[in-house]
Order: structure tokens, then C-alpha cells, then sequence
């Protein structure tokens, strides 16, 4: 299976900032004193291999949406405002207006996870159909979907979508048949309820774990995740804060640490581990630094398994 990131953001989407950009500018043209470019390619050439991530690149700032591909349809999981930009791509394919099916697993419907959706193109198609799935109560999903559409929120009714929306019951702990894939659900520890999900097909495996705070104070809760998560090709996990954080000021907020994540995903034996709701408060540089801070732990404490540690940005693909 592959796996898109549209958005990898928790709380609220936000931009790269004026300052922020003009720091990147300059490491840049530092880092390019005295070099000349005969052409294009050698100026690719010189980002890609002499500018750090950060500097060439970044995290992005949509909220939390990402695609699952491997099935006949389409298949995402969450809608925050990076479904925007998955819309919109869509729309831009060959034959637009064919009808065409969509499948949505929603973790739970804190704004942040519902607020691409008014702005998803294909809603407004006649003849696609949209499948919403979800553990949380179907009746309190489609509310919460549907409010946010009526006014003075937003100037198109629910009512008023093109599209056909059918919502799921799904029962957590149970095997379900969707798109070609298993896929299962777990109640997780955040305000609100929220649900990870467990994806297969063709001995590969997926976990999308978001919005969950881990203690690992109770090993029965911890031994359920860990069995959850187990030989998992790709686990992407909530590392919204440092460890420090989550538990001092940050304690309670629903949301895990990184470090955190790579106990749980070693105990586990998970191929790879992606951070994923990067807080909004932590700029590219941050970010980054994050990142080698918890590669080094993962070296620190392997004890010899090979453990791949990433996190996640807009745009990124990975093959499982």
C-alpha cells in the first residue's frame, strides 16, 4: 500500500511566517557564497545535497488527512484542511465529473479533523458517493459534519451538497471489510473519544494512531496497544509534544510524546514509526530537531532491532 500525507498538522493549520521564511532565505544564500549555477539542474542539485530539510524543505501546515492507497476507491483517514488539497488534485484528473467512490475512517471530530471537508470539491458533484466510517456514534459524527455547514458557520447547507454521504457504523474491536482492506478500530485516551485504526491487505499493515495520550502508567491499557500496533509495517502515531511537556504543562491534553511513541513501537516490533499532529507552535527547525533528537533515542535504546524513525509533512509519500 502507499501512503499520502495531506495534512500533518494538530490543532489548527498554520503557515510558515513571514520571519520564518526570510531565516530560510537567508541560511540558504549562506550556505551558497561564492557558488555559481551553469543551469537548473545544478541548482537542484545544490538544494537537494548542501540545504538541510528544514532550509529546502519543511513539515507544512495543513491539519490531519492522509490517503491510503491499494483499494478500487479512494480512501482517507480524517478531513482535516489538508483535504483541500487532495480535492483539488482530484478534481484536476482526467474526467472529473465521472462518479466516483470515497471512503472516510474519521478518528473522532475535534474541528481540526472535520474542517477541510466543506472545502472538498468532490462533495459538490452529483453522482460521486462519500462513505464515512467511524466507532464514534454515526448520529454525532453527521452532526457534527452537518454544523459546521450550517450558517452563519459556513454559506452552503449540508443540504446542498451534490454528493451522496452515507455514514457508517463501525464496532470497535472487530474486523471490518472496507475498500479491499481489514480494518479494525481502538478506543484511545483523548477528550472526546477518538479511535486509532488497523489497516491490511496483502500481509502489509498500517496503524493510524492520532489523537491519544499514552502514559503507559497501566501495563493492561499499555499490553492493548502494544498488541494493537504489533509487526506493523507503518505505525503513524501522535508525537505532538516532547516528553517533557506531555508531562508537565502538557499533561492531560490528550495528546503523546515521541518518545513515547518509539517504547511503544519497539515493544511492538513496528518496521517504522512516522510523527504525525505536529503542534502548531513548533516551526521547521523545531520540528527537525525533534526528529534527530528521537532517532538518537531510538539508537539508545534498540538493543539491536531496527526501528526507521520519521515525521511526517505534507506531501510525503511512503511505500509499506
Amino acid at each position: 500500500m502507499r501512503i499520502r500525507f495531506w495534512g500533518t498538522r494538530g490543532s489548527i493549520p498554520v503557515t510558515a511566517g513571514a520571519e520564518n521564511i526570510r531565516a530560510k532565505i537567508k541560511r540558504a544564500l549562506r550556505a551558497a557564497d561564492g557558488k555559481r549555477f551553469a543551469n537548473e539542474t545544478q541548482l537542484d542539485k545544490f538544494i537537494d545535497n548542501k540545504l538541510d530539510f528544514p532550509t529546502r524543505h519543511g513539515f507544512g501546515g495543513d491539519s490531519a488527512c492522509i490517503q491510503i492507497e491499494g483499494g478500487p476507491d479512494y480512501l482517507l483517514c480524517d478531513m482535516g484542511s489538508g483535504l483541500r488539497r487532495f480535492g483539488r488534485q482530484v478534481m484536476q484528473q482526467p474526467g472529473p465529473h465521472l462518479p466516483r467512490m470515497y471512503h472516510f475512517l474519521m478518528s473522532h471530530v475535534h474541528w481540526d479533523h472535520i474542517q477541510g471537508f466543506p472545502f472538498f470539491p468532490p462533495a459538490y458533484v452529483p453522482g460521486n458517493t462519500i462513505h464515512i466510517y467511524s466507532c464514534l456514534d454515526t448520529g454525532m459524527l453527521a452532526a457534527a459534519l452537518q454544523q459546521q455547514h450550517a450558517s452563519p458557520f459556513f454559506p452552503v447547507d449540508w443540504n446542498e451538497l451534490g454528493a451522496d454521504i452515507i455514514f457508517n457504523q463501525l464496532q470497535p474491536d472487530r474486523w471490518h471489510d472496507i475498500n479491499g482492506f481489514r480494518i479494525k478500530g481502538m478506543l484511545q485516551s483523548h477528550h472526546g473519544d477518538s479511535y486509532s485504526y488497523r489497516f491490511e491487505k496483502d500481509d502489509k499493515c498500517l496503524v493510524y494512531a492520532t489523537d491519544a495520550e499514552h502514559k503507559q502508567a497501566r501495563e493492561r491499557e499499555t499490553g492493548a496497544v502494544i498488541a494493537f500496533f504489533e509487526d506493523a509495517d507503518l505505525v503513524i502515531f501522535d508525537a505532538m509534544y516532547s516528553l517533557a511537556e506531555m508531562v508537565t504543562v502538557r499533561e492531560d491534553w490528550g495528546h503523546s510524546s515521541n518518545i513515547v511513541g518509539v517504547d511503544l513501537c519497539l515493544r511492538a516490533n513496528v518496521k517504522h514509526y512516522c510523527m504525525f499532529h505536529h503542534d502548531p507552535s513548533y516551526n521547521d527547525e523545531t520540528l527537525y530537531k525533534i526528529l534527530l533528537e528521537t532517532r538518537r533515542y531510538g539508537e539508545i535504546v534498540s538493543d539491536g532491532r531496527n526501528l526507521k524513525i520519521s515525521a511526517a509533512y505534507d506531501d510525503m509519500v511512503v511505500d509499506i
